[in-house]
């Protein structure tokens, strides 16, 4: 009468020793046969916050926090806001084919032109990176209305207008960036940084 309780303990025993030897495992510790990828050949992720961007050709990697937007005209080879403690600011790079948008004074001109009420002398550089020939210039102001129905709807005084135009195989582009001071102040190094770093 006690033998089916007597063979249900004893099974129990085995699948006991059984769940033990296979917990316990016959590798040392901090061996693995897995084929989860190791460190070494895993592939470096992209820094957080920074995406590549190609724009006609141009290859250039947005500084982190920026954000990537989808261009709001057709004119736009790309378009981003530009993050900071005095609000949000915006990039816009155009293209208008080889050769195609003017000189480099027109367009500097212009983007002077954008700005009234301009207490500061406007700030030129250029410089070289790579295949290309970068001029930039800073103009800070009240930032006029835009007749186009783009932005900006108003006046934004105490504004800044940071522009460039890189020359090269297949430009020229041109990159401006706008927003209030306090934020392209901020700004104003990773705007340059990524300039910099434009390749073809």
């Amino acid at each position: 009468m006690h033998t089916l309780p007597r063979l249900q303990f004893t099974i129990l025993g085995v699948a006991t020793l059984v769940a033990l030897l296979i917990g316990c495992g016959s590798e040392p510790a901090g061996e693995t046969t897995t084929s989860e990828p190791t460190l070494s050949d895993t592939t470096v992720p992209t820094p957080e916050g920074i995406q590549t961007i190609n724009a006609a050709g141009l290859n250039f990697s947005l500084p982190a926090g920026w954000d990537r937007e989808q261009p709001s005209s057709s004119m736009r080879a790309a378009q981003a806001a530009i993050n900071g403690s005095g609000g949000a600011g915006q990039l816009t790079v155009f293209f208008f084919g080889p050769g195609g948008g003017g000189s480099v004074e027109d367009n500097l001109s212009r983007w002077v032109g954008q700005m009234q009420d301009a207490a500061a002398v406007p700030t030129r550089d250029q410089f070289g990176t790579g295949d290309f020939l970068v001029t930039t210039i800073r103009q800070a102001g009240t930032l006029k209305a835009s007749t186009m129905g783009t932005f900006p709807n108003s006046d934004q005084p105490n504004y800044v207008l940071l522009g460039a135009v890189v020359e090269g195989p297949g430009g020229p582009w041109f990159f401006k960036a706008v927003g209030p001071q306090a934020t392209m102040d901020e700004q104003a190094e990773a705007f340059r940084k990524m300039l910099e770093d434009v390749t073809g």
